[in-house]
């Protein structure tokens, strides 16, 4: 119960500083009501985090102050709706152009990310690469591991797919996913697994070629 209580007061923090932009310590322990150590406790907690930065400050009355500002990382806390925005979008262009617009501009998409990632493949062998790949997933929000299996085969697993929304409606983000794969292994790739048709985790079998 208690690590529910903190994990509360946590967001109530950090959703006061959403809204008022800067708070002293003393203004969050009197708008929040509990005492100025455990708000310090949040405080250092949130800090250590990376998720509030201070700044110390003149007050018109009484010593200098530290006051408090949430940091772009704690933006990610925050709901959002691009998903929504994404779909919309892309519903619109197929109801104005058709579907085959629709593909264009994923395969677009794909070209890009290749033309992006290709550099970090440069000179690797494929096991090197796979592991690259791991890498830029990861930065990306798809959780993903990868391990080998036998002297040819490796598994690469993602547990969460940033754009699942959308893959859920337009499976041309999934064969897009796997195409790029292939380019920038050099390998042939299959998936066994997706996320988008209801799986548990998106599992790609890849295979020397």
């Amino acid at each position: 119960m208690k690590e529910d209580s903190d994990l509360s007061t946590r967001n109530r923090i950090m959703q006061m500083l959403k809204t008022s932009g800067e708070l002293t310590a003393k203004e969050l322990t009197d708008q929040l009501g509990i005492t100025g150590m455990a708000v310090r406790r949040h405080i250092s907690n949130l800090e250590r985090d990376d998720l509030i930065e201070s700044t110390t400050v003149r007050l018109p009355m009484g010593r200098p102050a530290a006051v408090y500002r949430l940091t772009a990382r704690a933006d990610d806390y925050f709901p959002k709706k691009y998903h929504a925005v994404a779909l919309d979008l892309l519903t619109e262009l197929e109801d104005e152009a058709g579907e085959a617009m629709v593909n264009l501009l994923f395969e677009r998409r794909k070209a890009s990310l290749l033309k992006r990632y290709e550099s970090k493949m440069a000179g690797k062998e494929l096991e090197a690469k796979i592991a690259a790949l791991s890498d830029i997933q990861n930065d990306n929000g798809y959780m993903a591991t990868w391990e080998k299996t036998s002297e040819d085969d490796y598994v690469l697993t993602e547990f969460n797919c940033p754009i699942s929304q959308v893959a859920n409606k337009y499976n041309q983000a999934c064969a897009c996913e796997m195409k790029l794969f292939e380019s920038l292994l050099g390998a042939k790739v299959t998936r066994s697994d997706c996320l988008a048709s209801g799986d548990r985790k998106c599992v790609y079998h890849i295979r020397r070629t």
